[in-house]
């Protein structure tokens, strides 16, 4: 059986670890491209400015529109030719970071998360945009970053909305590696057709990733609301430190190495719904995983669990905590036909997958969720 896991070169996590970002350019060169928006280039000044005093290394900023486009990217590879760039680093959210990726296509780059609100910056994946923000497509590379570096002095500055999210996303991966391991799903098998050649083609999970999966839900049960706690007191913790590796790390691996299956997809399906447009991946990804352990028939234990866990740190447990107050049958439908389109990663789960049977999930979990939430109980 052929296995596959795939991971960043090097990571490193620690307060104030931006203040050795310039060690990291110098293993490339003395130049590096930075992709940041202002703001957050403005946050950490003080720290860019030492660490490039110290390891004589210069940044180059891009003047980054916001925007993961291809005209924002072609704008950046042009920059980094003309400035003769060794590096290319992504600095802040997603946009940014994502970018960064494109620039660099997989060569020789640096990713500073500012923010724990998703497990995408160890991925070798990001998304592109239109230049008036739609979607556009997935874009992937031949490896994962070089580098990605962590200071969780600046992610205990961000907003706890973010963190939360971020446990949102992880909460999925235990889940989603698991269905993987069930069904012997190929690790690859929720992407586009067309990109499947250029990463590891009918790789199964390893042992190695379903166990980092495994820590990644069982570090969120231990510390995640204590994590939460700390980020809204702004101070950094051992719980804090525990769950932003669990975020970042622990999920990013546990997902690229284990798999997606239904909650992700359902998440995806969610999209269409215009409501859900103002709530982060990670939080409708939260309710996806309770959509998908209906899908499973979980035990009521399991359910209980991950319904105490999402209510603790305030993540969506039905359909109105994401923005959907009420919807129709016609547009049930459309989510789970979105949910279940063939390159979806719905179809890892280890048994066959219906439109009706996609709707009936998401309104159980929609009912449960609710009714606990108010009583405490599945049932009225």
């Amino acid at each position: 059986m052929r296995k596959a896991f795939i991971s960043p070169s090097k990571y490193v996590q620690g307060e104030n670890e931006l203040l050795n970002l310039g060690y990291f350019v110098t293993s490339f060169g003395k130049k590096a491209l930075l992709i940041a928006n202002q703001s957050d280039i403005d946050r950490v000044r003080k720290q860019l400015d030492y660490t490039a005093e110290k390891y004589n290394c210069l940044f180059v900023t891009a003047g980054f529109n916001g925007e993961c486009s291809r005209i924002e990217v072609e704008r950046l590879k042009k920059l980094a030719i003309t400035e003769q760039c060794d590096c290319t680093i992504g600095l802040g959210g997603g946009k940014a970071i994502d970018t960064a990726k494109c620039v660099a296509e997989g060569n020789a780059v640096i990713i500073v998360p500012t923010i724990a609100a998703t497990d995408a910056p160890t991925s070798h994946s990001a998304v592109l945009y239109t230049p008036d923000g739609a979607f556009d497509d997935y874009a992937y590379f031949k490896q994962s970053p070089s580098v990605v570096l962590i200071d969780t002095q600046i992610i205990a500055q961000a907003p706890v909305r973010f963190l939360v999210s971020g446990m949102g996303d992880a909460l999925s991966t235990y889940f989603e590696a698991r269905a993987n391991q069930k069904s012997y799903a190929n690790i690859n098998a929720g992407l586009p057709c067309g990109v499947r050649e250029q990463l590891c083609e009918g790789a199964k999970p390893t042992l190695a990733a379903f166990a980092l999966a495994t820590l990644c839900y069982q570090t969120l049960l231990k510390d995640g609301k204590k994590a939460k706690a700390s980020c809204i007191d702004k101070v950094v913790t051992p719980a804090l430190e525990n769950v932003i590796e669990a975020n970042i790390l622990l999920s990013g691996l546990g997902f690229e190495s284990g798999g997606l299956a239904g909650a992700h997809a359902v998440h995806d399906g969610l999209t269409i719904l215009e409501e859900t447009h103002h709530y982060y991946h990670g939080e409708k990804v939260a309710f996806g995983t309770l959509v998908q352990l209906i899908l499973e028939n979980s035990p009521e234990e399991e359910l209980k669990e991950v319904l105490d866990f999402c209510l603790s740190v305030n993540l969506p447990v039905c359909l109105e905590d994401i923005g959907v107050k009420t919807i129709s049958d016609q547009q049930l439908t459309e989510v789970a036909e979105k949910t279940i389109i063939p390159e979806e990663s719905i179809h890892s789960m280890p048994f066959p997958v219906t439109v009706e049977g996609i709707k009936a999930a998401i309104l159980l979990a929609d009912t449960i969720g609710k009714n606990y939430k108010t009583t405490g109980k599945f049932v009225k």
